[in-house]
């Protein structure tokens, strides 16, 4: 273990570094890969960090549906690299890694597997703040002999600071002293959004060291702009532990940055001990070897590193780079603010939920909706579930009108339930192994499947060779990545070539140049290409022939269902020759991370089904035609 030279402090503030977890979920759209890891891991292991928060989050849905990675491989290379650092995971309670709440079986199973595939520390929390999501997860945790941090999700309502109508310093407390009481080893303030001001944080962490027995941890953002000095006022009101990351990967939507704050620490009290020099030799090592490969996910289209918006929207760091991303799939990005400004009013109207996933992709994904197809038009499963009841307790009342609106159609009942949303939950986990028999070869596998039934099988074909994985999971070196960089900064100074204003000699294809939007590390260029075909023998330079006409696939009869935005498919409830009634749900395709029931347009036969389950759709395509 690598030590600073300064003197022992008398209370050194413990480290959590969050790179290989939420530092590059909140600023590359979780897209750093094991292998990229492994190139830190054994330096990491040296530096004598409290712990590494290297799994869970959406880890380990990006690893099945981008990476073709099996996330279960991930824990068991960091812990062989990494022996000495104790390996920390981010689990959303009853909801685990996925983004409804799962059977008690399904939890139960997960936890034990993650044990033994090496996590140490499980930092659990519920959306919700609803205790009763939390107790199987705890339970399994402490059967396992690991370390159980629950925690208290952080947020405000429209005045901002603490002590609003709903989020009251008592409020924090009562949960806080419910979660002592419930076996909880420690405590984490998580502040996903970077809402908790640095004075509104050291009231809350005295008040809570007077309460508690047990330690306490600070994971907050940088969003705001308010992270470091946060992080500051909690060392001096007596935080125990603080999260941070690598320099290349913080701030903006991440963690405040490990580096500086070691410094500023340095021969107080508070002194983490730890060597500056090895952070920053690491930090370079990031820098250049393996941050430029995840240029393209990383946003660089505001100047500012802080969002000072997002004390109203609220959004937190890992679902604003996703914002954009989905956004700009649906062909939307022109309407951002006006989903930032609708946020808000959604969120009031489901109960003041705080925005932690999967809190805000149910509300956020709302919000897009209600801008795109109109207000509650289209109203997804997931909402549909929270409003009734299996998320858990929101902690105010969700607007009468929406639970109507809601729950109109709704499978399970037309009135809210009160109790614990898994008692209504039967177990799953023997029925996803008959799913998955002659497909899933071990638990880990069958885990998959549970918390994505879609997108996990297709990561099993991909991962034993059945299918193979699309172009774009291939990894990106270190060379290409430079390539594009290169390509881009060409770009950027105006040395491509300009396409002459006349068409090229021979060209009779009145469609030609056709024109291409590219996204290159973050930058964005329109290229217009021109066919070339070969020359006759017999001919001159430059006489050539127009290329062959394309002929148009003929176009399914009948009213056609498009699709609204991108996604995969997951389900048709229907079958061709089948008489439907407009309105009757036709397909289900998951988009945004949400299952969206699609309408059929009309009434009529169904004449065509265009798509298979687990195909990815565009906007706009065909997925079924009523005739």
């Amino acid at each position: 273990m690598l030590r600073s030279p300064a003197r022992q402090a008398k209370n050194p503030i413990r480290i959590t570094d969050t790179t290989f977890r939420d530092a590059h979920q909140s600023v590359a759209a979780t897209r750093m890969r094991t292998a990229d890891m492994a190139l830190l891991a054994p330096e990491m292991d040296k530096i004598g960090f409290h712990s590494m928060e290297v799994w869970g989050g959406a880890t380990f849905d990006v690893a099945t549906r981008f990476l073709a990675e099996d996330p279960w491989d991930r824990v068991r290379v960091l812990k062989q690299l990494m022996p000495h650092t104790p390996l920390q995971m981010l689990l959303r309670g009853q909801n685990l890694v996925g983004y409804r709440n799962y059977p008690d079986d399904v939890v139960q199973a997960f936890v034990s597997c993650a044990a033994e595939a090496g996590i140490d520390i499980f930092r659990i929390f519920d959306a919700l703040n609803d205790e009763r999501n939390l107790e199987v997860a705890l339970d399994e945790v402490r059967k396992a002999g690991k370390h159980a941090q629950a925690c208290i999700c952080y947020s405000v309502t429209e005045e901002r600071h603490l002590g609003g109508p709903v989020y009251t310093l008592e409020y924090y407390l009562q949960k806080a002293r419910l979660l002592q009481e419930m076996g909880a080893d420690s405590l984490c303030i998580k502040d996903m959004a970077g809402l908790l001001a640095p004075y509104d944080a050291q009231k809350l962490v005295r008040a809570l060291k007077r309460e508690l027995r047990i330690p306490i941890q600070l994971h907050t953002h940088y969003s705001s702009g308010m992270a470091s000095m946060t992080c500051l006022a909690s060392a001096e009101a007596g935080v125990d532990v603080i999260d941070v990351c690598l320099s290349p990967f913080a701030l903006r939507t991440s963690q405040p940055a490990v580096e500086p704050l070691v410094f500023a620490l340095q021969g107080t009290q508070r002194d983490t001990g730890l060597d500056l020099d090895h952070l920053v030799r690491l930090s370079s090592l990031l820098e250049t070897q393996i941050a430029p490969k995840y240029r393209e996910f990383m946003d660089h289209s505001r100047a500012s590193v802080i969002d000072i918006d997002v004390l109203s929207h609220q959004i937190p760091g890992g679902m604003a780079s996703n914002l954009v991303i989905q956004l700009r799939e649906a062909g939307a990005l022109d309407r951002l603010e006006e989903v930032l400004q609708e946020i808000p009013r959604t969120r009031k109207e489901m109960g003041y939920p705080p925005l932690v996933t999967p809190t805000s992709q149910i509300v956020a994904t709302q919000a897009i909706q209600n801008v795109l197809f109109g207000r509650y038009n289209m109203i997804a499963s997931q909402v549909k579930d929270y409003v009734y009841g299996l998320y858990g307790r929101p902690p105010a009342p969700i607007e009468p009108w929406l639970v109507e609106k809601a729950l109109k159609d709704y499978s399970r009942g037309q009135k809210p339930i009160t109790g614990r949303g898994a008692d209504v939950l039967p177990p799953e986990l023997e029925q996803v192994k008959e799913q998955t028999k002659g497909l899933a070869r071990n638990m880990g596998d069958i885990l998959i499947c549970a918390l994505y039934p879609t997108t996990g099988q297709r990561f099993l074909r991909w991962k034993y060779g059945l299918e193979a994985p699309p172009p774009e999971s291939r990894p990106k070196t270190l060379e290409e990545a430079r390539d594009e960089e290169e390509a881009a900064s060409e770009a950027r100074r105006g040395l491509t070539e300009e396409r002459p204003s006349q068409p090229a000699p021979g060209s009779r294809n009145n469609s030609w140049p056709k024109a291409f939007d590219i996204h290159v590390g973050g930058e964005y260029f329109r290229v217009e290409v021109q066919p070339v075909a070969p020359v006759e023998e017999g001919a001159q330079e430059g006489q050539r022939p127009a290329p062959a006409p394309v002929k148009e696939p003929p176009q399914p009869k009948g009213t056609p269902l498009r699709a609204p935005m991108p996604g995969i498919v997951v389900r048709y409830p229907i079958q061709i020759g089948q008489r439907v009634k407009r309105g009757d749900t036709v397909v289900v395709i998951e988009a945004m991370k949400m299952e969206n029931a699609l309408p059929a347009p009309a009434d009529g036969v169904v004449q065509a089904i265009l798509f298979n389950p687990g195909d990815k759709v565009a906007r706009g395509d065909i997925l079924v035609t009523i005739g």
